[in-house]
């Protein structure tokens, strides 16, 4: 393992090597992979340009997320400049290094936006963004060649996996009752928790200590918040889809005023469950990783992931801002 890690951070360092002039545009890109840009994009994408889209991008970087917080608790491997004091390290991460989060994450949300526009150009696209994400990691020093190959392949399945299977699954879900509809959702969003919840008991149990080298940069490495984070908000995002599948949907086409003020209107929502249960569950308890403090997450996020994909689009029919697409 360790000639692996070896060769891994001489290439980092070359790439590094290219010039500080690369900071700022490697950074951009790796904005584009983070959980930061996607909560702008996915709203954007629900609210103002294809609903369908929207629940499918949502959905698979949340499934993208779980298996990333999964396979980090398997490999508890580390990062570059963990590893080695000879890389720089231009971004900080506090997670496990393998696989790619990044990586994974672009290759799950921007294969699955070129998949549904099914436009040649719309892969090509995709492919540099994808690329340049993953390579901007190698850049910053957080990630080695491996971490990031890794990420690619499981989220290029995980993309493949979703886009082969989605329809015969969505069939069969709107043959269900809301209430069944409902309690699925609910199982699916278990299902997230308990991928990562087996290696982090195993890590737990069996007492698993960081390499004292590097074990000072590792302080949020074993953590089941991430898991919690994704199985509410998809919790959220399916029990709302369904309500809101049952009382007509709603149309997403509208001027461009419209769209603007929607999504303004939209984030205001967002934010007020998200900064706001924070703070209100905050005052409850201070430890995160504890029972209470995971099911308060999961609370947090089932009412952002539901605000989303129902609770706004119901205030923008009631505003007028939006039809119901019955």
């Amino acid at each position: 393992m360790n000639t692996i890690l070896d060769f891994g951070v001489r290439l980092v360092i070359a790439i590094q090597g290219l010039g500080g002039w690369l900071k700022l545009p490697m950074e951009i890109f790796s904005f584009l992979g983070r959980e930061e840009f996607f909560i702008l994009l996915l709203p954007i994408l629900y609210w103002c340009v294809d609903s369908r889209l929207g629940i499918r991008v949502g959905l698979i970087l949340m499934m993208s997320t779980s298996l990333n917080d999964s396979f980090k608790l398997v490999f508890h491997g580390p990062r570059p400049y963990w590893y080695s004091r000879e890389v720089q390290e231009l971004a900080s991460e506090t997670s496990f290094g393998a696989p790619s989060g990044h990586s994974q994450s672009a290759i799950s949300v921007w294969g699955m936006i070129a998949a549904v526009l099914r436009k040649r150009w719309g892969w090509v696209v995709a492919g540099l963004i994808i690329f340049f994400i993953g390579f901007s990691r190698l850049y910053l020093g957080v990630h080695f060649p491996h971490d990031v190959l890794l990420g690619w392949l499981i989220g290029g399945i995980l993309l493949w996996l979703t886009v082969r299977f989605w329809d015969p699954v969505a069939e069969w879900a709107r043959k269900l009752s809301l209430g069944r509809q409902v309690l699925a959702a609910f199982g699916a969003s278990l299902v997230l928790i308990i991928l990562p919840l087996i290696p982090y008991l195993w890590l737990k149990l069996t007492n698993w200590q960081p390499d004292p080298t590097w074990a000072s940069f590792a302080t949020d490495a074993v953590s089941l918040s991430g898991a919690f984070t994704s199985a509410g908000a998809v919790f959220g995002l399916l029990a709302g889809l369904a309500w809101l599948s049952r009382n007509g949907g709603f149309k997403t086409s509208g001027a461009w005023w419209i769209l603007i003020l929607r999504f303004l209107l939209g984030m205001v929502g967002v934010l007020v469950f998200y900064l706001g249960l924070d703070k209100l569950f905050g005052l409850i308890t201070q430890v995160d990783e504890s029972i209470l403090g995971f099911v308060l997450r999961f609370v947090r996020y089932t009412f952002v992931g539901a605000w989303v994909s129902a609770g706004a689009p119901w205030v923008f029919i009631r505003l007028k801002l939006a039809g119901k697409e019955n």
